[in-house]
């Protein structure tokens, strides 16, 4: 048997077997209780803009959204605005500013990429990289989905190759509402004004990755800079380039081999810091790159994103053969080493810590007093956000929640949970779990959505749809 590797935006099937307590039985929603009332729910919520998704889940890396009238029933068919076919492919999420969405892709140039095979499978490495590929940022009208530019970052034959079920174009381009940021993590950083007019581009090298299974950590903007994390075998970076001139203001190496965690801006009451999840260690670097804190005991690759929330910052780390699965806590301030030692569940610096409750590929999502975590294999848990006591354990959503990539979302008193298979699961947000609906795309789904203006902006594999706000 395999396990999944979520690679920012997508997911690596590795012949690795399950550990044995992920593969025991879990109770299902059936019959559970009502939820909390959603209103009470969404009161909790923090305020999201409404208007724009510039980056990789959303504004502060949240995945939450405040807007009123969004879609909460849809299919291939039913509440679509537009869909529009989008050439090659990519696992990066659809980002949104003003009238204009963007999304980027790798087209393979001769022929056609093998066939993705979903959930758990041996054999999923692709050391070759094969056919020459072509890089593209495309930009889409928001209101017709017609495509308005489409650019060529680069092209040729990449120097490794990556797992099946990841892609060339899997990290997730950022806007600051005047220029498209887009980051190939083979290929370097590209700049383009909205009119399709390339400004500038930065490359820093193409590095092997573990077992050749590609890249995909996202950038993202704080102030005039950009900041990009390439943990790799060779030479692991983080940089901070300025985002008018492409310069390259500083650039730290990192003792990591490869993770595929985006990095989080974390604005909090002492000071902002760039978080940064890497192999058993995380660390925090002030805006001049150094170093701040840093805390051990995570498992040995890591995925998820961190975010932040009720004054905490939240990070998970669960690679599924590990021992140590950690999903925590941290409060502001902190310095040096702050690893919890074995027998704690708590410190100074640590709010709280369960020890074995973080999941493997997506992302953890605060929403009001708690917080949900999407285990891969479909199943749901939640905690309390400020203390870390379980509400719900490990809970299967559906018999039909199999294989997860995408990261949740959130807004009016719901959790979206989209599969593989394209289907998303619907619950209620609060401490009881139910299944309120399935919305099938019937499509190959493998990056989170855009949520904007009473419209979600959904990739599958081969399209983008925009659901809602008609």
């Amino acid at each position: 048997m395999s396990v999944l590797v979520r690679i920012g935006l997508g997911i690596l099937a590795i012949g690795l077997p399950l550990n044995a307590s992920l593969a025991r039985g879990e109770p299902s929603v059936a019959g559970a209780a009502a939820p909390e009332p959603a209103s009470t729910i969404h009161a909790q919520a923090p305020a999201r803009s409404s208007a724009e998704w510039p980056q990789f889940r959303g504004p502060g890396s949240a995945g939450v959204s405040d807007d009123v009238g969004l879609p909460d029933t849809w299919s291939a068919t039913e509440n679509v605005a537009w869909k529009t076919k989008i050439p090659g492919r990519g696992w990066s999420s659809p980002v949104v500013w003003g009238d204009r969405v963007f999304v980027t892709s790798a087209i393979q140039e001769e022929g056609e990429p093998e066939p993705v095979k979903k959930g758990l499978y041996i054999g999923g490495n692709r050391p070759d990289p094969g056919k020459k590929q072509r890089w593209i940022v495309c930009c889409l009208d928001w209101s017709t989905g017609k495509i308005l530019w489409e650019r060529t970052a680069g092209e040729k034959v990449p120097k490794h190759g990556h797992h099946l079920k990841n892609s060339f174009a899997s990290e997730t381009p950022v806007t600051d509402g005047q220029r498209v940021y887009a980051y190939f993590g083979c290929l370097g950083l590209f700049c383009y004004n909205f009119a399709g007019k390339q400004l500038w581009s930065r490359a820093w090298g193409d590095f092997a990755t573990r077992s050749n299974w590609g890249t995909a950590a996202s950038p993202v903007i704080h102030g005039d800079r950009i900041y990009v994390v390439n943990d790799n075998q060779e030479a692991s970076f983080l940089a901070a380039v300025d985002k008018k001139s492409g310069e390259q203001v500083w650039k730290v190496s990192r003792d990591e081999k490869s993770n595929w965690a985006t990095p989080f801006v974390w604005q909090n009451e002492k000071r902002t810091e760039i978080v940064t999840s890497g192999s058993h260690r995380l660390r925090s670097y002030g805006l001049d790159g150094k170093l701040l804190w840093e805390l051990g005991g995570l498992s040995s690759i890591n995925i998820p994103t961190p975010q932040a929330g009720h004054g905490l910052l939240y990070v998970s780390s669960g690679f599924v053969i590990d021992r140590k699965r950690p999903l925590l806590a941290i409060r502001p301030g902190a310095s040096e080493d702050i690893s919890l030692k074995p027998e704690q569940t708590s410190s100074e610096s640590v709010a709280w810590c369960q020890k074995m409750a973080a999941p493997y590929n997506p992302s953890p999502i605060v929403y009001g007093d708690y917080i949900y975590v999407l285990y891969d294999w479909g199943f749901l848990a939640c905690y309390d956000a400020r203390t870390g006591k379980e509400v719900y354990g490990r809970t299967r959503i559906d018999p039909k929640a199999k294989a997860f990539s995408a990261s949740p979302w959130a807004y009016e008193g719901k959790i979206f949970c989209l599969s593989e298979d394209g289907d998303t699961f619907v619950v209620p947000a609060g401490p009881r779990l139910r299944l309120l609906r399935i919305n099938s795309l019937g499509e190959l789904c493998m990056a989170g959505p855009a949520i904007a203006r009473r419209s979600l902006i959904l990739r599958t594999e081969t399209q983008l749809l925009r659901i809602g706000g008609k």
